[in-house]
């Protein structure tokens, strides 16, 4: 059935709900089961402990780790510990290994290991073997259920041999190669296996031309691989070329998704993704510690103020125009940030260069700088009748953007220079450090040229 919108999404649930509640379980299971998977997730998670309880009496393992497998991974711990051990592990021997294993990091890890014990051996062991691997890398995101041919097999050997497994491999679109030592040595697409001569030998028929990751590579720098390549899958070697396990493309849509969420966050000046289950407190203690660094970058901000105390007594005006500019420049910057942690996450920044992706931000900031000070100079003159203050505001208004402008796009990229990740330079911090700069930049043009203000 085709993906549901939300509302007959809940048309259809009210239907598999009476048959659920009045314990019709071949009804429930025949309407239920003829969802999609998603669909048949996004109705789980919105049904209370009773009905998810009734849901997990009335499916089969099996059917139950599919709906698991595209239910939100921010929910998926949960629903597991709830569930009968025996029951939730059977779920987990069904599920993809990489999938399981991604749920089984979000669990303390007595409960990991109460899991494991209970699971079938041959489960338990992919399991394990794929927990060792570091988060964020290769190792931890691949799959061992793959379709693995060895060169010296013929055509006609290699798709009987893909007829016995294809039903546990994840996808078959690709089918790796190998020699007698286990070393990733070609591919072969499923279309060029079909279209092959029965009696050719896979060496014959193989390319040789494969890209592989190690696996230790970070999960980052993969899912750009598999996006600038388009490929559906991508190998996974260890040091001696020994083909480990594949990384779907579902697998990288998960990552990606996972690493915008990040970015995202450190972005908005959080220092870890906050998940919509979190509580109050442990929402304020990810977002507190950047909070009280611009705390003490917001003071830095009120002693420069406080320096210029007495051209303010002066000139008293010039306060009106302190959000103005320090707004200003705080948009530009983060503007600039976020073309520049941009162009890192996509590679852009290594094909054209640092220089020139500051050059360019320092152009655009010439060019906006401009613009609005003109723009401003003649308002301002006209609102005040003071062609020298139009120009005092419009020429800090020029600057503050060139050098906002700059800044947002030098400091990420000098982070990242340092294997620091770039988007801690958070739009907040950006903010705050241009706000002091503007406000020195206002200030001291403002001191240097009071004779033609008062």
């Amino acid at each position: 059935m085709e993906h549901l919108e939300q509302h007959e999404r809940m048309e259809m649930w009210e239907k598999i709900q009476k048959a659920l509640i009045d314990e019709k379980i071949d009804q429930f299971r025949a309407e239920f089961l003829e969802l999609h998977p998603y669909d048949q997730a996004k109705i789980f998670e919105e049904q209370d402990d009773d009905i998810r309880f009734l849901i997990y009496s009335y499916l089969s393992p099996e059917e139950m780790a599919e709906v698991i497998e595209q239910v939100d991974r921010d929910l998926v711990a949960a629903y597991i510990i709830e569930m009968v051990p025996a029951f939730a592990t059977k779920i987990l021997e069904h599920m993809s290994t990489d999938d399981a294993v991604d749920i089984l990091n979000e669990l303390d890890k007595n409960k990991v290991a109460s899991f494991l014990t209970i699971m079938d051996k041959k489960s338990s062991e992919e399991i394990k073997e794929l927990l060792h691997y570091e988060e964020k890398t290769a190792g931890s995101i691949m799959t061992t259920e793959f379709v693995v041919i060895n060169t010296k097999m013929t055509v006609k050997d290699a798709m009987r041999h893909l007829r016995k497994e294809a039903p546990s491999a994840e996808t078959i679109y690709y089918i790796y190669v190998v020699d007698s030592y286990k070393k990733l040595v070609g591919v072969i697409s499923l279309r060029d296996l079909i279209i092959a001569e029965g009696d050719w030998l896979i060496q014959d028929v193989m390319s040789e031309r494969v890209v592989s990751v190690p696996v230790g590579e970070d999960q980052e720098d993969i899912a750009q691989m598999m996006r600038d390549y388009d490929f559906l899958a991508l190998p996974v070697v260890d040091f001696q070329d020994h083909l480990l396990g594949i990384i779907t493309v579902d697998d990288i849509m998960d990552v990606m998704e996972e690493e915008a969420s990040d970015d995202y966050s450190k972005l908005a000046g959080i220092s870890e993704v906050e998940r919509s289950g979190d509580t109050a407190l442990s929402s304020a203690k990810k977002r507190l510690p950047w909070l009280v660094i611009l705390l003490f970058l917001g003071m830095l901000s009120a002693t420069v103020i406080g320096r210029f105390e007495a051209t303010l007594e002066q000139v008293a005006i010039l306060a009106i125009f302190i959000p103005l500019i320090a707004g200003m420049a705080g948009n530009t910057g983060t503007q600039a940030l976020a073309v520049a942690v941009r162009s890192i996450s996509t590679g852009e920044m290594e094909k054209k260069g640092k220089a020139s992706v500051i050059w360019r931000e320092a152009k655009t900031g010439l060019i906006t700088g401009l613009s609005c000070g003109i723009i401003i100079t003649i308002l301002i003159a006209i609102w005040q009748s003071n062609i020298f203050l139009g120009l005092l505001v419009g020429i800090s208004i020029m600057a503050t953007l060139f050098v906002a402008t700059v800044s947002g796009a030098f400091v990420p990229l000098v982070m990242h220079r340092f294997n620091i990740d770039p988007a801690v330079a958070s739009g907040p911090f950006i903010t705050t450090l241009n706000d002091l700069i503007s406000i020195f930049i206002y200030f001291g043009l403002a001191t240097a040229f009071m004779s033609f203000l008062v």
